[in-house]
């Protein structure tokens, strides 16, 4: 199948096709006109990057675990002992992340709450569509 049909049938644009291909995330064949054939199994790895990217992971990671994963159509399996350290790491990182994007809302919070009780008026007067306590709890 050409690039489009594997667009098609996989719901990711073009242009990202061919960047995980230049990541190495996927082989097509060429034909001798200079066009990508793809094959059936490209559908089933474009869903597992697709879910590998969701998950968080970057493409240079997804490149050294992609072989290692099997689809049970539900979920990803691995296949590789070794696997398991990398993605334990990669979950560690997120979780650090999350951690800090916690923080920092945690610190906006408590400078929205520090607001004045006027700014606060003026803030729900150019804020119509949101609640009054959304913004007295800094949640807007």
């Amino acid at each position: 199948m050409r690039i489009g049909e594997l667009s098609r049938r996989t719901g990711v644009a073009v242009h990202l096709l061919r960047y995980y291909e230049e990541q190495g995330l996927l082989h097509p064949q060429r034909r001798p006109s200079g066009y990508r054939e793809y094959v059936e199994e490209d559908v089933a790895i474009v869903r597992r990057i697709r879910s590998l990217l969701a998950a968080g992971l970057g493409t240079s990671t997804i490149t050294t675990v992609l072989p290692c994963l099997r689809d049970t159509g539900d979920r990803l399996v691995p296949t590789c002992s070794d696997l398991l350290a990398d993605l334990h790491q990669e979950r560690d990182r997120i979780a650090r992340v999350i951690s800090d994007l916690q923080t920092s809302m945690d610190a906006l919070n408590d400078v929205i709450a520090a607001a004045p009780a006027d700014v606060t008026r003026r803030a729900l007067a150019s804020f119509d569509t949101r609640s009054h306590s959304e913004v007295e709890a800094g949640t807007f």
